[in-house]
């Protein structure tokens, strides 16, 4: 029967465990956890194929517990009551060790069944999922469980896999491996930090290969081809997809134009084009804002564009205004003196009108009159001193003047204008 190479190379012990060491190195919390045999429930948090599977597996072995399977995904009740079952049996005689994978799947009632077990000692619990479990994992587990983080494997990492994997295959086909200088580089850099990919891309590799006198050529286009698009981490729903988004206006923020044409490429490639158009207006509004104010319509013209050419012209107004963004003048005083007063009026501040604001109800010059109001456009500057706020806000300020040019030149023409 086929077996998967990746499952063939799983790891059998913690030191052989790739990536990992800020827990699972000597005198790591994880790793102190699980030589002292007194494991806790926990959830194992990260991306795909950094190992959470593989640890489950070990601990199981090293404290000598039952080790029951399940996907959240396709599992139901009834499969976790079948677990039950087995406790206090010669089949569970020190109690089961059940990986739940992907445990985001299961609902309140699903996750909820679990608690009576894994209180008493009789389940050990230890979910994996690809999510943030703070905001996937109901708290009643969240509070019985220890949450350990799994980290995208780098490419070094990866390398050492890949070419653990090259070595493995050659044993087994008695071939000489000759990869082309930068192709096995090429597979760990690829792979987007997912091991498993990295294995099964060599895996192709060599059954696709055409051997010559006992020698097997790995070339960099092969290895181009069986990688493509493997490292894109951008699922619509996944925290990846917004911890994209999330560096992307931070780097632009951060006037880093190198480093938004990276996190903007990421979104193109695997295909969120429309996700990137609507931050990159956002952060013209929020980022540059007041101090370059015709990047509004400079940024929507750029998305306009490339929603009518679709990809791959598309790249090209999209990296104008990330680019454009990212080296331009920055000011966020706008939308921070409208969240001020959007805090005031959640506080309930905020009273009647003042009688001069109020709409007319007569069209007649004596009741404009009796409101008291001044109309700018009749005064020198077209300005003119009178209270605009409600009594309890009327000495409030929501906006400063931020620093750059623009909102400085502004500025000086109203202090000139008010006298001040």
């Amino acid at each position: 029967m086929y077996q998967p190479l990746a499952e063939i190379l799983r790891p059998t012990q913690l030191d052989e465990v790739f990536g990992q060491e800020h827990i699972l190195g000597k005198g790591a919390v994880l790793r102190r956890l699980i030589d002292s045999g007194n494991v806790p429930n926990m959830i194992f948090y990260g991306p795909s194929g950094t190992g959470k599977t593989t640890v489950a597996n070990i601990i199981a072995k090293q404290t000598n517990r039952t080790l029951c399977q399940l996907n959240a995904t396709t599992a139901s009740t009834a499969d976790i009551k079948n677990i039950v079952a087995q406790l206090d049996t010669f089949m569970a005689p020190n109690g089961v060790l059940l990986y739940l994978d992907e445990i985001q799947s299961f609902n309140k009632k699903q996750q909820q069944s679990l608690l009576e077990y894994i209180e008493n000692g009789k389940i050990t619990l230890i979910a994996s999922t690809t999510e943030n479990p703070y905001f996937y994992v109901f708290n009643a587990i969240l509070s019985r469980s220890t949450i350990f983080e799994f980290k995208q494997i780098s490419a070094d990492a990866a390398l050492q896999a890949v070419k653990r994997a090259v070595s493995f295959l050659e044993e087994r086909t008695a071939l000489t491996a000759q990869p082309e200088e930068g192709a096995l580089e090429y597979i760990a850099s690829a792979c987007g930090g997912d091991l498993r990919k990295a294995l099964n891309a060599v895996e192709v590799l060599f059954s696709a290969g055409v051997p010559s006198n006992g020698k097997l050529p790995l070339t960099l286009q092969d290895a181009k081809e069986v990688t493509q698009k493997s490292a894109m981490r951008a699922d619509r729903d996944g925290d990846n997809h917004y911890d994209l988004l999330s560096a992307l206006q931070k780097s632009i923020r951060g006037s880093d134009p190198d480093a938004a044409c990276h996190y903007l490429a990421r979104l193109l490639e695997a295909g969120q084009m429309q996700s990137a158009c609507r931050r990159l207006m956002i952060i013209a509004a929020e980022d540059i804002g007041l101090a370059y104010p015709m990047i509004l319509p400079i940024v929507k013209s750029c998305v306009d564009m490339a929603l009518m050419t679709g990809m791959p012209e598309a790249r090209i107004p999209l990296g104008d205004a990330a680019v454009l963004m990212a080296t331009s003048p920055k000011s966020n005083s706008a939308h921070l003196a409208l969240d001020g007063a959007l805090a005031d009026i959640r506080k309930g501040k905020g009273g009647d009108f003042p009688r001069q604001l109020q709409n007319m109800h007569a069209d007649t010059y004596t009741m404009e009159q009796e409101q008291g109001y001044k109309y700018p456009h009749n005064y020198p500057g077209h300005w003119v001193e009178q209270q605009y706020l409600p009594d309890d806000l009327k000495d409030t300020r929501y906006y400063a003047y931020g620093p750059n040019k623009v909102e400085q030149a502004a500025k000086q023409y109203w202090d000139t204008i008010k006298g001040k």
